[in-house]
């Protein structure tokens, strides 16, 4: 990548992911207190949604940007030399690194923004577990890369599939999160997390959350690939 595409990766990231957090936060943290282990009205209810949203403005910025500058870097060196039915892989592997990158910055952030959402005296940081790269099979059949409206279409698709499915992932995610220090959960392991989720609560507990969680990530998906797609065209 030339270092103007770097630069026009990192900035359209960095306003995309800022657009998505701010504006889908109350969906956030109502997904966040239904799946709190204390119950939905305990945690909070419909009070203070927007608990922690300072935090989420200071995080989002670099935690998108990192995600599509190692994602456009990866890209751009893998495309090198690769056919084109190996594309999607392509996109898959540099969207998994880009997301790996990211979670260095998001999770410490988000233990803050979900300890703050079920006590919403407190303070916060960040949503959004995006899913879907841009250029995919739409662009082949239609032989050029995907319009910002085209990418944003398939951010929302890609997103709520990869949200239902990994709902009870994430519902262990947030009970470690929000795991007091010496309980069972605050050692981190997923699987006894999950297990316990399944004794106390069944199928409902670990799908605790799908709705706002599935409406804010496909949303999300959505103003993420849109606003970064536009921002990218108009700063290149």
């Amino acid at each position: 990548m030339e270092p103007r595409e770097s630069w026009a990766a990192l900035a359209a990231g960095g306003i995309a992911g800022v657009s998505v957090d701010l504006i889908l936060f109350p969906l956030d943290t109502v997904k966040t207190r239904l799946q709190s282990p204390q119950g939905f009205r305990k945690a909070g209810g419909f009070r203070g949604i927007y608990a922690g949203v300072p935090s989420t403005a200071i995080g989002s910025f670099p935690n998108a940007a990192a995600f599509f500058i190692t994602y456009e870097n990866v890209k751009s060196m893998l495309h090198h030399g690769s056919t084109s039915y190996l594309t999607p892989a392509t996109h898959m592997v540099a969207a998994s690194l880009g997301e790996v990158v990211a979670c260095l910055i998001r999770v410490p952030s988000e233990v803050v923004k979900q300890r703050a959402q079920v006590s919403p005296p407190s303070s916060t940081l960040r949503i959004l577990s995006h899913t879907l790269y841009h250029e995919d099979l739409w662009s082949w059949k239609q032989g050029h890369v995907v319009d910002s409206w085209q990418s944003a279409v398939c951010g929302a698709f890609a997103g709520g599939f990869a949200a239902a499915v990994t709902t009870p992932l994430d519902v262990a995610k947030t009970r470690i999160m929000l795991a007091k220090a010496g309980s069972s959960n605050a050692s981190g392991n997923v699987l006894a997390a999950l297990g316990g989720i399944w004794r106390t609560q069944g199928l409902s507990g670990l799908f605790a959350g799908v709705v706002p969680r599935m409406a804010a990530i496909s949303l999300g998906g959505f103003i993420f690939l849109g606003t970064y797609e536009k921002t990218r065209q108009l700063l290149l």
